[in-house]
């Protein structure tokens, strides 16, 4: 049995020697047991409980070994979430326990192999998590378990089959056929140069960071200035609507100055027209310059 799940230390032979030795509970002492332990808290009952189903963890871990963790790692996220399955399973549902914690160890595996099975975060969405484990089972069927590069038709085939984008099969696909690779690797061995001096830098130059500060601070100075063609009613609505990170609605502002939303509306509107006739004598087209958008 040692051999099978892959395991070294004899500690861990022996555990799972023990586990796979531990006989199943028949019904009526698996409900028992989990009554006592939900409404009675006896520590007992639960360490009989999960220890007849810790054969399900180990049963479960060896499926997911082709990932390359450590399998007494994964039986131990396993026991994980044999215990959380203990700590929610009702018994007056009349379900088994062993059915019940199945599902639990199975999630708290699966997250464990998402979150190292690479140090880039794999499977961020339900669909994303459904294809990194059923790709290569899915490959498996349609005979395209090589090396080589997925033909598209067959991509197409099991982005269909799991109801998942075709890019996302795509992602993935190329992600479990290539390890990690850190940035600071050489590019050759002779070379001196890293595979960090082939990204692209994709934020502006020096020069073009001076232009843009430049240019923000002359656009501020520029409706500073336009908005003193503007009362002061006029001015705390333009602010609040078009100048604030979170935009006021119409019906709040209208509380606030004892008006209808409807007449913020008009003034708002009134506002922005006299807003566009200052900044054409500033300036020329305010809409050109990015200024306020078309009223």
């Amino acid at each position: 049995m040692a051999s099978a799940y892959d395991f070294n230390g004899p500690a861990d032979r022996r555990f799972v020697k023990a586990a796979m030795k531990t006989p199943m509970l028949e019904p009526d002492r698996e409900f028992d047991l989990a009554r006592r332990w939900r409404e009675d808290k006896d520590e007992s009952a639960l360490h009989e409980l999960t220890t007849a189903y810790m054969r399900l963890v180990v049963a479960m871990a060896a499926r997911f070994r082709h990932y390359g963790l450590p399998m007494s790692d994964l039986i131990s996220e396993g026991c994980v979430g044999l215990m959380q399955a203990a700590g929610r399973f009702e018994p007056a549902r009349e379900v088994r326990f062993s059915t019940y914690a199945s599902w639990w160890i199975r999630a708290a595996i699966q997250d464990y192999v998402l979150r190292n099975w690479s140090i880039v975060r794999t499977g961020t969405t339900a669909a994303q998590k459904s294809l990194f484990f059923n790709l290569r089972r899915l490959r498996a069927q349609i005979d395209d378990t090589g090396d080589g590069v997925m033909t598209r038709d067959n991509k197409a085939w099991i982005a269909d089959h799991l109801g998942v984008p075709l890019r996302d099969v795509e992602n993935m696909a190329s992600r479990l056929s290539a390890a990690d690779r850190s940035l600071n690797a050489p590019l050759s061995v002779d070379g001196d140069g890293e595979w960090q001096d082939l990204i692209v830098d994709t934020s502006a130059i020096p020069e073009d960071q001076v232009m843009a500060r430049r240019d923000d601070t002359r656009r501020k100075q520029w409706i500073a200035d336009a908005l003193k063609a503007l009362n002061e009613r006029e001015t705390h609505i333009i602010r609040q609507r078009r100048l604030c990170e979170e935009t006021v609605t119409l019906e709040r502002l209208g509380d606030e100055l004892g008006i209808s939303k409807e007449r913020v509306r008009q003034i708002e509107h009134q506002a922005l027209g006299k807003l566009r006739r200052a900044l054409e004598q500033i300036v020329g087209d305010p809409a050109a310059s990015g200024l306020i958008p078309n009223a």
